[in-house]
């Protein structure tokens, strides 16, 4: 089955697609991964999200605009690939997450934008959207989806226990180990804090800290570290999820208390709380190695202070399974597109906190009908298979 999984993560910075041809073999899922684009918003798509995040106000208009929109250029991504290399089967759509409803240790729901509508009217291809939702209406947090990919990358029940860490704007980790049930949680903000005070400190003319390099001008704030790293958040037990609707500029300015610092001195205690608060996690977990993804992999300031905080253990990119990082989300909905379509759960119930397994989504239909699912498993899928890798850029 060909596929296009896409998604706009907590950056929001740009739409990522993945195209890839995904099979079943046994117990195994086969890709055959095809061409990743990473398509930055439009401006006035990209501010208007930023306008409606919490803790912005706005209005039902508002968000109805937008969710249009975004549809609309989920549209236009997906329809370059098909022009590009042909028909698809499906996409698969996560959208854009403007809210994800979280009270305690409990989610309570979650909002994604981009209506399927547009983007299977543009293409005429069925669309699988809303891919969270089912998973909170069975007790877990729709979050962190990417365990599905993790846990059949690095195996259910490995010899020693592994981790995989994506360094979004927010971070979340799935852990494997000998024995025990695979679990997935949100860290808390990886990128988030960096790049709300960053927006803020250049008044809208920089989204992100390149390289990290303002960071690494700079010294670090122990006491403001200490106020970030002060919250109720992290002693919440997995699994757990959180995101920018908590993690904002607003956590940041509350933890300063008025106090005054330089650009460099606060990307740099931001910078090292953030490392801090993932590494703390990561050594209660006592991992022997660690696969890193995600957009913060290229912040050279962060990843130097996670590494100086995690001594024993082994980093690698997602790049030794084929896969390069920027391009790993898009998979895991390609993925999730196929497990639907083949009406199979595309969640670890262990990861998101579920009762149970679910298959994900809701489709809307294109002009094409939908290829026949394959003949039913006798199992679910425990591995998956690159084929044919996508080279890094």
């Amino acid at each position: 089955m060909r596929l296009i999984g896409m998604i706009s993560g907590t950056s929001f910075d740009a739409v990522e697609a993945l195209l890839a041809d995904i099979e079943l073999d046994g117990g195994s899922l086969v890709g055959d991964l095809i061409e990743h684009r990473s398509v930055p918003y439009p401006p006035a798509v990209h501010d208007a999200i930023s306008a409606i995040l919490p803790p912005a106000a706005t209005s039902i208009e508002l968000v109805c605009r937008l969710d249009v929109a975004i549809g609309q250029f989920f549209g236009e991504v997906a329809k370059t690939l098909i022009d590009k290399h042909g028909g698809v089967d499906a996409i698969c759509s996560h959208g854009q997450t403007v809210y994800h409803w979280v009270e305690g240790d409990r989610a309570k729901g979650t909002l994604q934008l981009g209506e399927p509508a547009w983007i299977a009217e543009r293409t005429g291809v069925s669309v699988v959207s809303d891919v969270r939702n089912r998973d909170i209406a069975v007790g877990g947090h729709g979050a962190p989806l990417a365990s599905l990919l993790d846990v059949l990358l690095l195996g259910s029940n490995p010899p020693a226990v592994r981790g995989s860490l994506n360094l979004g704007g927010i971070a979340n980790v799935t852990v494997v180990g000998p024995q025990r049930e695979p679990i997935a949680f949100d860290i808390g903000p990886s990128n988030a804090l960096m790049d709300a005070a960053i927006v803020w400190l250049s008044e809208g003319r920089e989204s992100f800290d390149r390289n990290g390099s303002v960071a690494a001008r700079g010294r670090v704030d122990e006491s403001l570290a200490a106020r970030l790293l002060d919250d109720p958040y992290f002693l919440l037990s997995p699994p757990k999820s959180t995101g920018k609707e908590y993690f904002n500029l607003g956590y940041v300015t509350s933890r300063l208390q008025g106090d005054k610092l330089a650009a460099e001195d606060l990307l740099a205690t931001l910078t090292a709380a953030s490392a801090e608060m993932i590494a703390a996690d990561l050594r209660r977990l006592d991992l022997a190695d660690l696969v890193v993804a995600g957009g913060g992999t290229r912040n050279q300031t962060l990843m130097a202070e996670l590494q100086r905080r995690l001594p024993g253990v082994s980093m690698r990119g997602t790049e030794e399974f084929g896969i390069p990082e920027a391009s790993k989300e898009a998979l895991v909905f390609a993925l999730i597109g196929f497990l639907t379509l083949c009406g199979l759960p595309a969640t670890v119930a262990s990861c998101t906190g579920a009762r149970v397994p679910s298959v994900l989504g809701s489709i809307t239909p294109g002009s094409v009908p939908l290829p026949p699912p394959p003949m039913p498993l006798p199992s679910l899928p425990t591995r998956l298979v690159i084929r044919t890798p996508l080279q890094s850029k």
